[in-house]
């Protein structure tokens, strides 16, 4: 039996989430902390800290998540639209800093790495993950194998168009009517601020949902719908048999998110995906990223 563990580290843009994992996925600790937001040497160092404050003797690898193309032949993190991290030599410096192999990818692909060898998507062989958060990533498993497209960059699901010339997109991101300004917590505070104040956010906005506020669950309903062409069209593109919603936002606000996006999803989908794609929430929750990247940890381990 192998007692070694790796360290899976989510960094999403309000928090970063960092676990040890064994190598069947069980998260042994795990600690969250604020994903800082003024300069990348700060990001780097608090992801540095959340690695360091989980180091013992049984660690043998880490993985990271981060929401940004990866170039993988370098090991640098290409450019995140919410967080200030641009051509960060991430992996370089984290094996300087630890000595250990270290394993980088996409998060939403870490995700669905996490929810295909441990939760939802356990013997499926074709898969799309949406993790909806503070952005909107995806990630691909294709054939049983994770999709990481030419350059090993995986797909940026978030930034499908689906209103030409439409919103603006988040952060860096200088495209209109991308999938993400459309479906992300993000998104849901700022109709909650428009709805309800300027102290409102999605948290807020889901918890009037769920105690029955008209507004709050028309808002909800109209974010499904968006999610729903979004899902449509990854069921024509990816043909899979399972699509699986995770991320903080997408979890929490799943109930009254589904019923619009399925009504949708359906009509947009073509036969016979439509008819036998299954659309199920993350089984591992917030921690389909983390036990993601460790699993990615393990791959660099294992091909040191």
């Amino acid at each position: 039996m192998d007692d070694r563990h790796a360290i899976g580290v989510d960094l999403g843009g309000t928090k970063i989430l960092a676990g040890v994992v064994a190598r069947d996925g069980t998260v042994l600790r795990r600690h969250e902390r604020a994903t800082p937001k003024d300069a990348q040497e700060h990001v780097l160092a608090e992801l540095e800290a959340a690695v360091a404050e989980l180091l013992d003797d049984s660690i043998a690898a880490v993985g990271f998540g981060v929401p940004s193309p990866i170039d993988q032949r370098r090991g640098v993190v290409v450019g995140c639209v919410n967080i200030p991290l641009v051509e960060a030599p991430l992996r370089d410096r984290m094996r300087e800093r630890f000595g250990l192999p270290v394993g980088l990818e996409n998060d939403a692909n870490a995700a669905a790495i996490g929810e295909w060898r441990a939760g939802a998507g356990r013997g499926v062989d074709d898969l799309v993950m949406l993790t909806l958060g503070t952005g909107l990533g995806g990630g691909v498993i294709a054939g049983g194998r994770p999709f990481r497209g030419a350059n090993g960059a995986g797909v940026e699901l978030g930034h499908v168009v689906i209103v030409h010339d439409g919103r603006p997109c988040q952060g860096t991101c200088t495209g209109r009517g991308h999938l993400e300004p459309y479906v992300t917590g993000l998104a849901a505070g700022n109709a909650a601020r428009e709805a309800f104040g300027p102290a409102a956010d999605a948290h807020r906005l889901v918890r009037l949902a769920n105690e029955g506020d008209r507004t709050a669950l028309g808002i909800l309903a109209e974010i499904g719908r968006y999610l729903g062409s979004g899902m449509g069209s990854f069921v024509n593109a990816f043909g899979p048999e399972l699509v699986v919603i995770g991320g903080g936002f997408g979890v929490a606000a799943w109930e009254h998110l589904m019923p619009s996006a399925l009504e949708v999803m359906r009509r947009e989908a073509l036969p016979p995906m439509r008819e036998t794609v299954r659309v199920e929430r993350a089984a591992l929750g917030t921690a389909a990223g983390l036990i993601g990247a460790a699993f990615v940890a393990f791959e660099a381990l294992d091909a040191a």
